[in-house]
């Protein structure tokens, strides 16, 4: 009974979420005051002799949790820096023509934000991207169809390299499927991009002229930036061959660039360098703080187990599509930590089609991936509400993508 109130707890977090706008309580409060008061209710309700249980529990979770945060702090103050000096709107200077029909634009948008997640993790790719997108100055109602299409272009992207999703990275390491096995994901893809970049195109119509506006900058911009650029680089090849995560490498990164600055004359401007990790949205990492903590909590008391049963009711090729569908509520990792421990068995096609479902099906739900709560942070008007607006092209583009990946793979493996 008391793992039913718990899950209400859960179920109460998303409802905040989803009717942030109409009770006019920011989600990240919602979400921390539930996620906190589960693990207390936890301490309270166990006995004496299993404290030390949960405890370990609430620690791991803690340790996951710190990771993803300080990785982001770091990430988000390189993008921070590179928006501020105006380094990202030049780069769109010099990418793009200064007149653009908005259809180009999408496509050209869909394309980024895909190949810029192969070769950057989510979350810096999203940062990016979106900033490229906001530097653009859109109507609202125009920069929402750019900002879905990076969240699926996002999450996309990184599905067939290990280190471009992390549930990509742990069914690779369970040996379910191969680095070339994975590379077969590509093409169904970019296919399903392209898709939602067309059914997202239909009725836009006219040009946009893309500001030309050159920030003046100075050598130690340029050498941060290179500095970030190399950063993402060290991170994939250091996680590849060395196992270092992420995490460990971006903080390396920032403290670079922060000794840059200083070394650089950075700070006679009156601009101290540390002052930029202000300006990253804390209330986006309090949000993943709170959500994370209910999914802990969850996976501790087993209630993510009950998603397995579905394997017994379905046959796989469906099953894993309604574990995609599912990933877009319940984090993608402890979803598919629960999956790989329940030794499920499975071709490898089968593999492949789970590998693209939890790595893409989170874009159906703006809170159903990091890429989509970076994004919600980032576009002022994405909303739950608004973001759900294109759920059926979401839905569309993703069940394409799906079919497109079990058609191909049996072909090519």
């Amino acid at each position: 009974m008391f793992d039913f109130l718990l899950i209400g707890i859960a179920i109460l977090a998303l409802a905040g979420v989803v009717f942030e706008e109409l009770i006019h309580v920011n989600k990240a409060k919602t979400t921390l005051f539930l996620g906190t008061l589960a693990w207390i209710l936890l301490f309270i309700q166990s006995p004496m002799g299993q404290r030390n249980a949960v405890n370990e529990a609430l620690e791991h979770n803690i340790t996951e949790i710190s990771t993803l945060w300080l990785f982001l702090v770091a990430a988000m103050t390189f993008v921070a820096y590179l928006n501020r000096k105006g380094l990202i709107e030049n780069m769109l200077n010099l990418l793009m023509p200064a007149k653009i029909s908005l259809k180009k634009l999408l496509f050209s948008t869909a394309l980024f934000s895909f190949c810029f997640s192969s070769l950057a993790d989510n979350i810096t790719a999203t940062l990016v991207s979106v900033a490229l997108v906001l530097s653009l100055g859109l109507p609202l109602h125009q920069t929402l169809r750019f900002a879905v299409l990076v969240v699926f272009a996002v999450n996309s992207g990184g599905v067939s390299l290990i280190t471009g999703d992390v549930t990509t990275l742990m069914i690779f390491l369970q040996g379910k499927v191969t680095i070339t096995e994975l590379l077969t994901l590509i093409a169904p893809s970019f296919a399903a991009v392209l898709l939602l970049a067309s059914l997202l195109s239909i009725g836009l119509k006219g040009t946009v002229k893309i500001k030309q506006t050159h920030h003046e900058t100075r050598p130690v911009d340029y050498v941060i930036a290179g500095t970030f650029l190399l950063t993402i680089v060290l991170t994939l090849l250091g996680n590849v061959f060395f196992g270092i995560p992420p995490m460990l490498s971006f903080l390396s990164g920032m403290a670079v660039m922060f000794l840059v600055a200083t070394f650089m004359g950075e700070e006679k401007y009156e601009d101290p360098i540390l002052d930029y990790i202000r300006l990253i949205e804390f209330d986006t990492l309090l949000f993943f703080l709170g959500v994370l903590l209910l999914v802990g909590m969850l996976q501790h008391i087993e209630a993510l187990d009950a998603l397995l049963l579905v394997y017994q009711w379905f046959p796989p090729a469906l099953a894993n599509l309604l574990m995609g569908v599912v990933s877009a509520a319940i984090d993608n990792v402890p979803l598919t930590a629960a999956l790989l421990k329940a030794d499920i068995t499975m071709s490898t096609p089968q593999w492949l089609a789970l590998t693209y479902a939890v790595g893409v099906g989170g874009s159906l739900l703006v809170i159903g991936s990091a890429a989509g709560i970076v994004t919600m942070s980032k576009v002022k008007g994405l909303t739950f509400a608004t973001y759900g607006k294109y759920s059926l092209l979401l839905l569309l583009a993703y069940c394409a993508g799906y079919g497109m990946v079990l058609l191909t793979s049996p072909l090519l493996l």
